[in-house]
């Protein structure tokens, strides 16, 4: 129970931190303007990757212990969402 609270903790602290920087609004051409089609579903799923990665990397608790099994499951699954923007 304490480490599905300090995961929530987390996902909520991820959410604010990734609320501005989302893999749709970084979809952008050399010119600065908004990806479509093939290209943003590359980039998008470029991103989505990467942010699963990192997402994993960062799955700690307050302890600065690895997360495990439903709390590292849960707080990857917000962690990407977030960064997608979904």
């Amino acid at each position: 129970m304490k480490t599905v609270l300090i995961a929530a903790a987390l996902m909520l602290s991820a959410a604010t931190a990734h609320a501005a920087d989302t893999c749709t609004s970084k979809a952008v051409d050399k010119n600065g303007k908004p990806l479509a089609g093939a290209a943003l579903a590359s980039s998008v799923k470029k991103c989505q990757k990467d942010a699963a990665t990192a997402c994993d990397l960062s799955a700690k608790d307050k302890n600065g212990k690895p997360l495990a099994g439903a709390a590292k499951s849960s707080y990857t699954k917000k962690c990407v969402s977030d960064a997608i923007g979904g």
